[in-house]
């Protein structure tokens, strides 16, 4: 006899199925074997009440203040443990509750079937000379080279810009955008290179955006969040992808004071409402990649709490992408240049994989596929 402990399975059906659990079993199992964890912010008090009452019901539990009992307050925060089979079960339970209830409901069935997609490589391209790490910068005539390395390493997506966003840096017209990248947009539909792998454009200027369609990328990455309705349009227009990202305030402003009372319901929110404006204009869930911002607008803290909570914002249903190769978070932890902080930005990286994304954004393509690879294996 062998008795050791393992690490939860990451496909908890396929390790029943390989213990040979009856196939009617496997399911029911499954669900009891993924502990979640929610955390439900000023819920009124007697919703509170309820809510415990009905998870230790079902042998789920609530964890909360000490002074929810006696409604000393309104309003608290508590925090919701239970399996995946337990949350339904409350799921359902809570439907029929007051004060609030059937919205907490709801929110919990969007967290127990996050939708999964194919993890994919997005490398870094930069067409000017003042990006924040010197070895994504390329001029127009090395570019095509460093596109087919790009994709011989395994970048599944070449993400394409002309203005650095770093910190304090200085905003450009559009006509400068599109006269730096131009020449290269050109290239690529005439040699076709679009055919190579899915072509990004790191922009959020409309006039650049609709060049760079036309010349056959397929995926918009506007760090804006599309605030702009012009560039959701485009996507509909030309059946596009659109990357919203989060930012607080403009690469100029966004790190001189960072604050947030809870950077990710904020964040989330945000999503929220960018996504319910993209769908009004016509532009599906599907055609969404969403992106919190690691760097732009937050401090270490901020980082490292969405970084944490990624993977939260699966519910929404959207692709979610992940950039913080080589950025200044990883100094801050630990002290290094730019050029030393690739161990950092693959931690990261993958541990964002293991808690929701599918897209990462990086400078180091070969190094993320090897990483990936070994990392897909053993979890």
């Amino acid at each position: 006899m062998r008795v050791y402990q393992i690490s939860k399975p990451k496909d908890i059906k396929e390790f029943l199925k390989n213990l040979e659990v009856d196939s009617g079993g496997i399911s029911i199992i499954a669900k009891k074997m993924e502990l979640i964890f929610i955390k439900i912010e000023e819920l009124k008090t007697p919703a509170i009440n309820i809510l415990k009452q009905d998870a230790l019901s079902i042998g789920a539990e609530v964890a909360v203040p000490s002074g929810v009992i006696l409604c000393k307050k309104e309003y608290y925060d508590c925090l919701l443990i239970g399996t995946k089979r337990q949350l339904e079960f409350l799921a359902k339970k809570l439907k029929a509750q007051p004060f609030g209830l059937k919205s907490v409901a709801s929110k919990i069935e969007e967290f127990l079937y996050p939708k999964s997609f194919p993890i994919k490589i997005m490398g870094v391209l930069n067409i000017n000379s003042d990006s924040f790490y010197s070895g994504s910068r390329f001029s127009q005539k090395d570019a095509v080279k460093k596109i087919e390395q790009m994709v011989s390493k395994g970048a599944d997506i070449i993400d394409i810009g002309a203005v650095s966003s770093r910190p304090g840096s200085k905003a450009v017209s559009e006509n400068e955008e599109l006269n730096r990248i131009k020449e290269l947009l050109n290239t690529i539909k005439e040699q076709k290179l679009y055919e190579l792998a899915t072509f990004s454009i790191d922009s959020y200027t409309p006039q650049v955006i609709e060049y760079a369609l036309n010349c056959g990328f397929s995926l918009i990455n506007d760090i804006t969040g599309a605030k702009d309705d012009r560039v959701i349009k485009l996507a509909k227009r030309y059946n596009s992808k659109l990357c919203i990202m989060h930012m607080q305030g403009t690469p100029q402003t966004m790190q001189l004071n960072p604050t947030y009372k809870c950077v990710t319901t904020e964040v989330d929110e945000f999503f929220a409402k960018q996504i319910a404006k993209c769908e009004k204009i016509g532009l599906s869930k599907e055609r969404i990649i969403l992106d919190v911002g690691i760097g732009f607008g937050k401090s270490l803290e901020h980082n490292i709490e969405l970084l944490k909570n990624h993977h939260h914002f699966t519910h929404f249903g959207c692709e979610l992408l992940i950039g913080a190769s080589r950025k200044s978070m990883i100094d801050k932890i630990y002290p290094s240049s730019t050029q030393d902080r690739l161990p950092g930005t693959l931690t990261i990286h993958l541990k964002a994989l293991e808690r929701g994304a599918s897209i990462v954004r990086c400078h180091d393509v070969a190094e993320h596929k090897q990483a990936i690879a070994i990392w897909e294996n053993i979890v």
